[in-house]
């Protein structure tokens, strides 16, 4: 237990030692950044939402064999079935 202890330690020593010099010396460490000094911006939400379903099982393995035949994740083809399908869908 205690060589677990002393190496843990160690790795986090270096690892820090490792951060702090191995940088460039054009970083200002006393001066904070913002993504604004950056010139990046945060979209005011994100561009997409995490959402659980429960699928059957012989379903989603159609699924992921189709996204595999295509040679796409199968998350991206769920994306693109349920975008097609509201498309060709008739509005109310």
């Amino acid at each position: 237990m205690k060589t677990k202890k002393k190496y843990k330690k160690k790795k986090l020593h270096e690892i820090t030692d490792y951060d702090f010099t191995d940088t460039t010396t054009m970083i200002d460490r006393k001066k904070k950044l913002s993504l604004k000094d950056l010139g990046l911006t945060l979209p005011p939400q994100p561009p997409t939402q995490v959402v659980s379903i429960r699928l059957p099982t012989p379903l989603l393995n159609r699924i992921r064999a189709e996204a595999s035949a295509k040679d796409v994740p199968y998350q991206a083809l769920i994306k693109m079935m349920l975008s097609d399908s509201l498309r060709f869908r008739p509005s109310r």
